[in-house]
């Protein structure tokens, strides 16, 4: 190893089903990426350290460096389950970076999807981030966690369309293709029961991608999620002072979706990401290594 290396940028978005990396450096931006398993510190913290390392190293062989040069490198990390400074300190202290920086999701989120500009950002996949940026100051509601929180999100989907094809077991709702569709994947009632007891929210989430579907192809219970979802986001958007000319972007796996259940006046000025949020992760390490 010589100083003549460059220092590593190393940008990680760690969620609940799964995490992403991006290595790179400061004269060529991000050189390789790679995914690994669930990055939810809150959920396992060993299961998430070893995940996001093990991506980490994987991205840094791609990129054609020497891994060793993570002692050396700076970090920006957006992590679900991120609850504060004590947990951010706990995740740095267990890495092996030179510098890292250790924040909810919700900011590498914002910056990927909206970089510097004002606007409202709606991110949801495993689970929920609402989010405000106005003057470069950021305010965020929701996405406490799936077990008390996180409505509209993947893992709040899935969820709910268990609980839903259960009311058509016991006779309460009619059966509709998708509760058909969860008997057949998980075995009846009881393979849902022994799926639900096991679950961690990134599980629940798996069958989001039923509900958005058959939502789409007129299912009652599908669409009754999506709408219920969508009326949550409109309410969290309102607490946040948002008007109509204000950008909005819907991202992550399930966000945008939910534009086909939100009325005009709330997605009058909708517009595409510009990144995601592991592009925010490495932007934010990149600021981090000229500080």
């Amino acid at each position: 190893m010589t100083d003549k290396q460059p220092t590593l940028i190393i940008g990680v978005d760690g969620g609940g089903t799964g995490c992403r990396v991006a290595v790179g450096t400061a004269a060529h931006g991000i050189l390789a990426e790679a995914k690994g398993n669930h990055g939810n510190v809150s959920t396992n913290f060993e299961e998430a350290i070893h995940n996001i390392l093990s991506a980490v190293r994987a991205a840094i062989k791609d990129a054609g460096h020497d891994v060793r040069q993570i002692e050396h490198a700076v970090a920006h990390l957006g992590l679900a389950g991120y609850t504060g400074p004590d947990i951010g300190k706990r995740v740095a202290d267990a890495l092996p970076f030179g510098k890292s920086v250790v924040t909810e999701d919700t900011a590498t989120t914002i910056v990927g999807a909206i970089g510097q500009e004002d606007g409202f950002v709606i991110a949801l996949g495993t689970g929920t981030i609402i989010a405000r940026q106005r003057a470069g100051v950021q305010t965020c509601i929701g996405g406490w966690c799936y077990q008390v929180s996180d409505q509209a999100s993947g893992a709040w989907l899935g969820h709910g369309a268990l609980e839903h094809t259960l009311l058509v077991v016991d006779g309460i709702l009619p059966p509709s293709p998708l509760s058909d569709r969860m008997l057949d994947k998980l075995g009846g009632g009881a393979g849902i029961v022994q799926f639900s007891l096991k679950a961690r929210p990134g599980d629940f989430a798996t069958l989001a991608p039923d509900v958005v579907e058959t939502a789409a192809a007129g299912d009652a219970i599908g669409t009754s999620l999506m709408q219920r979802g969508a009326d949550y986001l409109q309410s969290a958007l309102t607490a946040l002072d948002y008007h109509a000319q204000d950008i909005l972007c819907l991202s992550g796996g399930v966000g945008p979706h939910y534009a086909a259940y939100l009325p005009d006046g709330i997605i009058r000025n909708l517009q595409t990401e510009k990144g995601r949020a592991v592009d925010g992760a490495f932007a934010l390490a990149m600021r981090a290594a000229t500080q």
